[in-house]
């Protein structure tokens, strides 16, 4: 195993592969994150081509929008052999006459780089007539923009409140950097190097919502066995829980999974215990808590119930019906949300019908602080990359709409954020958190 990493067997935890790895890579914050990159004419384009292939080498993936302008400086074909995807430059590449409401849905984050004069005054005006500017307004993903211009049009005053009125609408600019520039005068308005922009994107993935906070979140399906080699499962693909355990890091919070058995991996800097059982999971998460846990997160699809007698054999196929008799499963979120000095808790919920009420009664029985429901059934929730999900706590309820797992979870750990700390007996703590991790 490499220097730096190190893997703890539980020994509380009976599953032969129940192993706690913290993955010891510098944590990737652009991990199969979405960045649409928006061209515009000037000669910095050449350098996007670079930003381009950061991305990609870290993992992100990247669509190409150009502006007509920029085809003049960089052909899209450039763009196309290094994103892999195709490249969009006029209103003639939206073949169905919505492609570009789908790029809009597409992107975590839109990037203008480099940003041209132009560019930023239609942004600040509202415009549309091109297909960067209309898929900008139609996109409620964050946008950053990377100024490149002559330094004189960078000091106008025109230029000065259109970026002023960006910021307003909380747009972030990154740069321009000071420098000589191809015009053959110096000053600002020089794009920032690809690297810069790359930590940029990064950073902008990451927040302080979590800061400290320590975090244990289970996910996947448990496993219940009938025999050696049958067992009682769901359809649960982990893949919500793995984006809520990597959502709550990029959040600032040390995380902890406990997951059942799925074909993920682990995200960077977050530990991970493999788990079958119900039982093994609410022991490591037992384990978990007791080490130290502010805010537990059960986004677990746990079996509800398990055989009574498991046999100890293979059970041999009979002509007539057989019966198997089944109990209760542990119920891990109740269990820990009884404990004397419990954290913070948040369950799932996975129904088939009357969301809002089913999920009130969960969580008043179970005693947490908030469910997250959603509607499972054909193409709901399990095995598939997009969620809903109806969050309930006291006092209030809000609908996250439908939307790609790795962003639903980013919402999602938002407002558990806000209610962690705008809750009494944890608002002391937060602050102490926030503080040491300062």
């Amino acid at each position: 195993m490499a220097s730096g990493c190190r893997a703890v067997k539980r020994e509380s935890v009976p599953f032969p592969v129940a192993m706690v790895l913290v993955n010891c890579r510098p944590m990737n914050f652009l991990l199969q994150k979405r960045i649409l990159l928006g061209v515009c004419g000037g000669i910095a384009a050449y350098k996007s081509a670079e930003l381009v292939r950061r991305l990609r080498a870290v993992g992100a993936a990247v669509r190409v929008v150009m502006t007509p302008a920029a085809t003049g400086f960089v052909a899209a074909r450039t763009f196309q052999a290094l994103s892999g995807e195709r490249v969009w430059s006029d209103w003639s590449d939206d073949r169905t006459g919505m492609d570009h409401i789908e790029l809009a849905r597409w992107a975590d984050l839109i990037v203008i780089a480099p940003a041209s004069a132009d560019t930023l005054a239609r942004l600040a005006q509202g415009r549309a007539n091109d297909l960067l500017g209309a898929v900008c307004l139609a996109s409620t993903a964050p946008l950053a923009v990377a100024p490149a211009m002559n330094q004189a049009m960078w000091g106008n005053a025109a230029t000065r409140h259109n970026v002023a009125l960006l910021r307003e609408r909380n747009v972030q600019v990154w740069g321009p950097a000071e420098g000589e520039q191809a015009c053959g005068e110096s000053g600002l308005g020089r794009m920032l190097e690809p690297d810069a922009l790359v930590r940029a994107v990064a950073a902008s993935f990451s927040s302080a919502r979590l800061a400290g906070v320590r975090v244990v979140v289970t996910a996947g399906p448990t496993r219940e066995a009938i025999d050696p080699v049958r067992f009682i499962s769901n359809r649960s693909s982990g893949k919500m829980g793995y984006a809520v355990a990597q959502a709550a890091r990029d959040a600032g919070a040390k995380v902890s999974l406990v997951s059942g058995p799925v074909a993920l991996e682990a995200p960077d800097g977050v530990a991970r215990t493999m788990v079958e059982s119900a039982q093994q999971m609410l022991e490591a998460v037992l384990a978990e808590v007791a080490a130290g846990c502010d805010l537990f997160i059960a986004a677990a699809a746990v079996a509800d119930y398990r055989p009574v007698r498991p046999a100890t054999r293979k059970i041999k196929k009979q002509t007539d019906c057989t019966t198997l008799e089944l109990q209760p499963a542990p119920d891990i979120l109740a269990t820990v949300a009884a404990l004397k000095n419990r954290p913070f808790c948040v369950g799932f919920a996975a129904e088939t019908e009357q969301l809002q009420r089913h999920a009130q009664k969960k969580r008043l029985g179970k005693g947490v602080e908030m469910i997250a429901a959603n509607r499972v059934g054909k193409d709901l929730g399990f095995e598939t990359d997009q969620n809903e999900l109806l969050l309930v706590w006291e006092g209030g309820s809000e609908l996250l709409a439908m939307d790609v797992k790795t962003r639903l979870a980013r919402r999602l750990i938002e407002r558990i954020a806000d209610l962690y700390r705008n809750t009494t007996k944890y608002r002391g703590l937060s602050q102490d958190h926030a503080e040491n991790s300062a």
